[in-house]
């Protein structure tokens, strides 16, 4: 089983979106974890973040977590939001190498960033959560092949 971490800034708005999403849409062919590069550790999911999911019938149940070496280790593969957030991991993990891309990278196999919907309205988490969705069913074909 293939183990997935998203990545974006604070753990509270994309990654826990797309983390969400992978394990609605996954049907339990992965495990799932996300993380942030400037998380608040303990924070809750944000409000609009967790509306747009239920919107969707989409549950989630998440706790703002900081990225680390243990789940660097952990993961299979390790998608960030941005090109920025990929530097970072590189930055603080240069092991990690080819593991790490961004959600465009790893679908579309371009480069393009996830805007960050943090203190929009609902409806830009609506159309973040849009634009995430394809991108991790996507994901999920590409990984379930192999």
């Amino acid at each position: 089983m293939k183990r997935v971490l998203f990545v974006c800034t604070g753990n509270t708005c994309r990654s826990p979106m797309a983390e969400a999403l992978l394990r609605h849409h996954g049907e339990g062919k992965f495990e799932v974890q996300s993380a942030g590069v400037f998380a608040y550790p303990g924070s809750d999911a944000s409000v609009h973040a967790k509306e747009a999911l239920a919107e969707k019938g989409i549950a989630i149940d998440h706790t703002a977590q900081q990225i680390n070496e243990t789940l660097i280790d952990w993961a299979d593969i390790i998608v960030t939001m941005t090109e920025n957030h990929r530097q970072i991991v590189l930055g603080h993990y240069p092991g990690v190498g080819k593991k790490v891309d961004t959600l465009y990278g790893v679908t579309e196999g371009i480069s393009k960033d996830i805007s960050d919907p943090f203190g929009g309205s609902l409806s830009i988490y609506k159309e973040t959560l849009e634009e995430m969705e394809k991108l991790v069913q996507t994901l999920l074909k590409k990984h379930s092949e192999g």
